[in-house]
């Protein structure tokens, strides 16, 4: 059970999912490349087919979340003994994963922490995610300085143990909660803000969902 897996959900990627795959290449010699293609209009699968070692594929768009636990699946058959997601538009930097899997040495979940600052992060997406760390925060008694990061490195017993619900971007938010309730250690490795290809983060709709997830936790757990 030696093999690193990197899950990667991807919508409407065809144009930057295979510099993604080349960067995670050079970083993780060796690691297994799973691409889940969430109902891609384009030519995502195709891709994700010709440069990944694992392609999944969504006859019609599901969201991250349930791509998430696609790749999880996958992983866990593989029996990788670590996962590392990592976003398919070139939004996370593959040079930092090797950082994000030698941080696993003090922690279970490490996530890949961007600055919230002006001119780095868009301020809609900074609002949802100072609000979202602040709550977790509360709910779990654990500081977290970017709870809505994507770039994560997970140990592979937490992906066995831990459960949660959502299809769409609160997945994250309840995994994370859920593994912090836990009892599970979460680290955090700096990551350069990166902004591309626009992000699929629907700045209303998806934030009412991270909400809705937040306050679940807080009456007592994922319904």
């Amino acid at each position: 059970m030696s093999v690193v897996a990197c899950v990667i959900p991807a919508y409407d990627a065809a144009a930057t999912l295979a510099e993604v795959v080349r960067g995670l290449r050079v970083a993780l010699p060796g690691a297994l490349l799973i691409a889940v293609d969430d109902g891609s209009g384009d030519g995502t699968h195709d891709v994700a087919a010709s440069c990944c070692d694992r392609a999944v594929r969504f006859r019609e768009n599901r969201g991250k979340g349930a791509a998430l636990r696609a790749g999880f699946e996958v992983a866990h058959a593989e029996c990788a003994r670590a996962v590392i997601t990592i976003d398919a538009d070139g939004q996370h930097d593959p040079a930092r994963a090797p950082a994000l899997l030698a941080a696993l040495a003090d922690a279970d979940i490490v996530i890949g922490t961007r600055a919230r600052t002006p001119g780095t992060m868009p301020l809609g997406r900074r609002v949802t995610n100072a609000l979202a760390s602040a709550a977790m925060g509360v709910i779990a008694g654990v500081s977290v300085p970017d709870a809505q990061s994507g770039y994560r490195a997970i140990r592979r017993e937490v992906l066995a143990d831990v459960r949660a619900s959502g299809d769409r971007y609160e997945y994250e938010t309840e995994f994370l909660i859920a593994a912090m309730r836990a009892g599970y250690r979460i680290g955090s490795v700096g990551v350069p803000t990166m902004y591309g290809a626009p992000s699929h983060f629907r700045a209303w709709g998806d934030s009412v969902l991270v909400v809705r997830a937040i306050w679940r936790q807080r009456a007592g757990g994922v319904s």
